[in-house]
């Protein structure tokens, strides 16, 4: 795995969207009931940043669209989207955020 520095854990709020650019990708960082969840930072439907969207039960909404899409898994559930979004292990290193962008956790 290689793990990227993403940001430092002091600047995640919970249920607030955090954009972070690892390496050539925006990735949205959301902390939701003590869970840390790292997804692509962009609809599938439209390029739109989903760290603009509402966090809620564990989904991300694009706010321009409505689309949500799973936090575990990257699928949308909501119209008009209909392509997942990849998601990434998350993991943290004393105040570190890490990300694996080499390995996402769903096949995309």
């Amino acid at each position: 795995m290689a793990w990227s520095r993403a940001c430092s854990v002091l600047e995640l709020e919970d249920d607030k969207p955090f954009s972070a650019e690892v390496g050539d990708e925006l990735v949205a960082l959301v902390r939701h009931e003590g869970e840390l969840f790292a997804i692509r930072d962009e609809c599938s439907h439209g390029r739109v940043m989903l760290s603009l969207g509402e966090v809620d039960e564990r989904t991300i909404e694009c706010f321009a669209h409505g689309s949500r899409f799973d936090l575990r898994t990257g699928e949308p559930l909501e119209l008009p989207a209909t392509r997942p979004v990849p998601v990434y292990p998350v993991n943290v290193e004393g105040d570190d955020v890490l990300v694996d962008l080499d390995n996402p956790l769903n096949s995309i």
